[in-house]
């Protein structure tokens, strides 16, 4: 069985206070994007010579990490401690950018608790694949439903929400990706968190001609004085005709909302030193 574990955006995001246990609460509004991984599924053969009972294959985009610490064996491993689970093998094909604050790595590993969830019939619930989902990253759990949510506490805590023209039906999105890679520590070392005087959930339910002087992401405020080019890649989406543009997450993408058509052409070669998608909404 296979699925297509999505990327996602965050329409506005604030860092709100640090936590005793040094995470931080932040308020957001997750949306998923149609900018895919593939994930398949197959039971292992009782033969088949593996010290793993989850053997993980990659291809595509290279990941960083060794087949044991993948988000996708951890959560075959974390249903496999609860359920009778086979051994299988995972393929994944990786499309989705890393390091590029667009939820690929949370995306496969909740996408991994529903293939197993569907493929082996366990049936466990929406609330309890999140409740699982939760247990292995912040944004994990809103990948269970990938629908459009805000979100609080360190992004475990969801609630539906409704964005501006029909969440955004028919638009183009423009993705951009710099080769840059942005650690966790840089993000956070400038980040003085507090509360909004308005909500992201509020803005993104106003049209999207006023979310471009309301709807803010704390990281860009971190992130841009030491890494001008990131500034100039919105700038310039804004004057090839952004409705809105943001750096998503603790970036490095930078993604534009066009209320036309996009021309993917003239992205490419705006951006040429850049990973550019050009997707529809």
């Amino acid at each position: 069985m296979i699925n297509f574990p999505c990327a996602k955006i965050n329409l506005g995001l604030n860092i709100t206070e640090k936590r005793p246990d040094g995470y931080h609460n932040l308020e957001t509004v997750f949306f998923p994007i149609p900018l895919c991984d593939a994930l398949e599924v197959q039971t292992m053969h009782e033969a088949f010579p593996s010290k793993l009972n989850c053997d993980l294959k990659v291809t595509g985009n290279s990941v960083c990490c060794n087949e044991e610490d993948n988000l996708i064996t951890r959560a075959y491993n974390l249903l496999a401690a609860d359920y009778n689970l086979p051994r299988v093998h995972a393929h994944l094909y990786k499309h989705i950018p890393t390091e590029a604050g667009l939820g690929g790595g949370s995306s496969d590993a909740a996408f991994m608790i529903r293939l197993l969830n569907d493929s082996y019939k366990l049936n466990i619930s929406k609330e309890n694949m999140e409740k699982y989902a939760a247990r292995l990253g912040a944004d994990c759990a809103f990948f269970i439903a990938s629908e459009p949510a805000y979100a609080e506490g360190i992004g475990e805590i969801l609630t539906p929400v409704t964005i501006t023209d029909n969440n955004l039906k028919g638009y183009s999105m423009v993705v951009v990706k710099p080769s840059l890679a942005i650690s966790t520590k840089e993000a956070f070392a400038h980040i003085h968190p507090q509360k909004p005087s308005v909500s992201c959930r509020d803005i993104v339910a106003q049209p999207i001609e006023t979310w471009r002087n309301r709807l803010t992401n704390d990281f860009e405020e971190s992130i841009f004085p030491n890494h001008p080019e990131l500034a100039a890649i919105k700038e310039a989406l804004y004057n090839m005709g952004a409705a809105y543009a943001q750096m998503s997450g603790s970036g490095s993408s930078l993604f534009g909302i066009f209320k036309e058509k996009a021309d993917k052409s003239a992205f490419e070669k705006q951006f040429s030193d850049c990973k550019v998608f050009v997707l529809d909404i």
